[in-house]
């Protein structure tokens, strides 16, 4: 939980979007302090370290980030590690201590999740739904699913949109 002192700071930086002509002198500073106040906090030397330009957990997020983006994709794990320039078992023992899986299992929940928005929001059926977000499979593609989501995609659906 952030300090009040830092949440203040980041009031105050967003008000200055309301002054354009004192913006430009006080947001700069209102950063400053901000990140000031982060480095200082309990968790100061964490953040040193994720933000470190060699640190293993920056290489990771930004593979991470690169999976959100390109997740219909084909991917190998190998050309993934080669990204965070790291050898293939370095980065997988990395990858899941930052993110508590494996590479594939992350992008694996991320095509899922993505294709429930797609049947949700853009009324897709779960087959166009599994190919559009990358599975080359429909049933391997409604296995999963109904493993992640503890229902088939049809029913899954349909509680979702009772919920709302």
């Amino acid at each position: 939980m952030l300090a009040t002192e830092t949440l203040s700071a980041v009031d105050r930086l967003v008000a200055s979007l309301q002054e354009p002509s004192l913006q430009a002198v006080l947001a700069p500073l209102i950063q400053r302090e901000i990140i000031a106040r982060l480095l200082v906090s309990k968790n100061g030397a964490q953040l040193l370290h994720f933000n470190a330009s060699d640190s293993s957990y920056r290489q990771i997020a930004q593979v991470m980030a690169w999976l959100k983006q390109h997740f219909s994709e084909p991917v190998n794990v190998d050309e993934l590690a080669q990204k965070a320039y790291m050898s293939p078992s370095t980065f997988r023992q990395h990858f899941k201590a930052v993110s508590g899986t494996t590479p594939l299992n992350y992008l694996k929940q991320i095509r899922l999740q993505e294709a429930r928005q797609l049947m949700l929001n853009d009324n897709l059926e779960a087959g166009a739904a599994g190919l559009r977000v990358g599975y080359e499979s429909v049933s391997q593609f409604r296995r999963e699913y109904a493993r992640l989501f503890g229902a088939p995609p049809k029913r899954d659906i349909e509680r979702c949109r009772e919920k709302l």
